[in-house]
């Protein structure tokens, strides 16, 4: 059986034009519920899931998860969103002593910070989105599926 993937790309101009961005994304990716964010510092993985969360409802104030390594929202509708940070992960056990299989597999979303830090540990169906700085400081989002 043949699988043509499909590239996708979203500009993001700036700042003013996150919650357009991210509107986009949640309808692209609809169906993906584990995303992992691959981006150097500072390219706006952080500011770009805390878009996402806004635009599906989230009230919290969402931030980067960086010491706590999760944080946990709750949309509009109620459903539970998992914001990850593996940044400061030095050792899978971390990871797995946190219990992400549980929340991998709980048909949740995911999102995703530093996924790099424990690759081993991401569920097949992980869908990979790279985060690009452009010359002109907009940011370039894209994946395949």
């Amino acid at each position: 059986m043949l699988y043509n993937s499909m590239k996708h790309s979203i500009i993001i101009k700036d700042t003013d034009d996150l919650f357009r961005a991210a509107g986009e994304f949640i309808r692209e990716t609809e169906g993906h519920n584990i995303i992992a964010f691959h981006a150097p510092m500072g390219a706006g993985k952080t500011t770009f899931t805390t878009a996402i969360c806004h635009r599906l409802g989230v009230e919290d104030t969402v931030c980067s998860p960086t010491f706590t390594i999760l944080n946990e929202y709750v949309t509009g509708h109620g459903e539970p969103v998992y914001h990850f940070d593996f940044y400061r992960i030095k050792e899978l056990r971390e990871a797995v002593d946190i219990g992400v299989d549980d929340y991998f597999y709980s048909g949740n979303l995911c999102l995703i910070e530093w996924p790099e830090n424990i690759g081993p540990l991401l569920p097949e169906e992980t869908l990979s989105v790279h985060i690009t700085v452009n010359p002109d400081l907009s940011r370039t989002v894209e994946w395949e599926d």
